[in-house]
């Protein structure tokens, strides 16, 4: 399976990266990061040293403590937050299980999905999953990451003919889901909104 620690090799620094990009939202402390990561202190404070020289992270002292989080304005923020989207959590098992699931043309999340936010709605689908779809498998994978979130997560399956009916006749509620930012765990963006 596919995953940052293709293209970065600094083992500490593709923990850190996917743990921060996994939850953008949260703010983690050194000794937090040291147990979340299972890491020596020394190779943490380093990588965090160098990714917030890099840009990538912000750091702010509250009391006795050094907070890290990513910084959203960096330019590679929506990339880092794609690809940590399909090599970790449901996105990563949704990838390595795919020749389970069947027949898959298109999984998309919701970009307030994979940054951790709250749905504005109840009808807000989170992920959207097109193709002959085995599921049960995939009930099963939900199921694990809503145990992860805590919450439940509101997903929509469809035939790759009743998308594309859908989308010709310009379906409210499919255009909706499209209207919306969104991340590609499989199949091409164009292909998806064209």
């Amino acid at each position: 399976m596919a995953s940052i620690g293709d293209i970065i090799t600094a083992r500490v620094r593709v923990k850190l990266l996917e743990l921060f990009f996994s939850n953008p939202s949260e703010k983690y402390h050194v000794r937090g990061l040291e147990r979340a990561i299972g890491e020596e202190i020394n190779s943490v404070r380093r990588e965090l040293g160098q990714l917030e020289r890099a840009g990538i992270l912000q750091k702010e002292q509250r009391k006795n403590r050094l907070l890290y989080w990513p910084r959203k304005e960096y330019p590679l923020f929506g990339d880092l937050i794609s690809i940590v989207a399909k090599s970790t959590g449901i996105g990563g098992s949704i990838v390595s299980n795919k020749s389970k699931l069947g027949s898959l043309s298109f999984v998309m999340f919701s970009g307030r999905f994979v940054r951790w936010k709250e749905r504005v709605s109840d009808e807000e689908v989170e992920i959207l999953v097109v193709g002959k779809v085995g599921l049960n498998e995939l009930s099963s994978i939900i199921r694990a990451e809503e145990s992860r979130r805590g919450r439940e997560i509101n997903y929509t399956v469809m035939t790759r003919e009743e998308f594309d009916f859908r989308k010709k006749r310009r379906d409210p509620f499919l255009q909706g889901i499209l209207a919306e930012s969104r991340v590609m765990i499989i199949g091409d963006e164009d292909l998806l909104v064209s």
